[in-house]
């Protein structure tokens, strides 16, 4: 199958951080995105926890909308100090309209604390743009990600997820990604232990969730947004 031609992502920076005129949307909390994703997506998902009591030797995360890389560092960051030394992270995920190397250079830098773990990505991100893979950390992280529509590429994907990173720009700016059959390709790659966690309440994420089989449950969100959602996957036929 041939790869269709990847249009990368065409930026402006506002007050140094990425912004999206296509989604008129920004790529990270002003607030403080670090401290935002390890609220939505680490605690969220209850990461650590699990981790620090892994019954096997991997662990598969499945993510919408890559961006900047930030969810995915804060995972591995939390991964090497937490998960036994010889299990191996699998990190899928799926982006429309990835960062050039310039713009993916230019926005890790704001993250102080995750220089040295970006470093290590951005040495691989040229070959990721070309071949989707790259094997970081002393092959401790196995990242993947899929060029292209999020619906379609997942419907390309057989590996299942223990957690969801359901990302992206907000629903009212990108409805064409939060659809039904997106939710559906999720309960398709879950499993009974799979979570997930999202900065987004709206309405439409969780009918949706809770159509295709999750126990969708409202926490506080981070900073100034007041609700965000996590839950699990429990099949069909139940209720939330």
């Amino acid at each position: 199958m041939t790869q269709k031609p990847i249009t990368q992502a065409a930026l402006e920076w506002r007050d140094g951080l990425p912004y999206s005129p296509a989604f008129n949307d920004v790529y990270f909390s002003s607030d403080d995105g670090l401290l935002e994703t390890e609220h939505v997506f680490i605690q969220g998902n209850a990461l650590v926890n699990r981790w620090q009591q892994l019954p096997g030797d991997t662990f598969t995360i499945l993510e919408t909308g890559f961006g900047t890389g930030l969810n995915f560092l804060c995972a591995c960051r939390a991964w090497l100090t937490h998960a036994p030394v010889n299990a191996a992270l699998h990190f899928i995920s799926v982006e429309k309209h990835p960062l050039g190397a310039a713009d993916m250079h230019k926005a890790l830098l704001h993250w102080q604390p995750l220089h040295a773990m970006a470093s290590e990505l951005l040495t691989h991100y040229d070959t990721l743009l070309e071949t989707g893979t790259a094997s970081l950390f002393n092959d401790r992280v196995q990242l993947q990600v899929l060029f292209g529509d999020a619906t379609a590429c997942l419907s390309g994907c057989s590996t299942k997820a223990d957690a969801w990173f359901l990302d992206g720009f907000a629903p009212a700016k990108n409805p064409d990604m939060w659809q039904p059959a997106l939710f559906a390709q999720m309960a398709r790659l879950s499993h009974p232990q799979t979570t997930f966690a999202t900065f987004t309440s709206a309405g439409i994420v969780r009918r949706g969730l809770t159509a295709t089989g999750f126990k969708v449950v409202k926490i506080p969100g981070f900073g100034r947004k007041r609700e965000m959602i996590t839950g699990y996957f429990i099949g069909h036929g139940h209720g939330s």
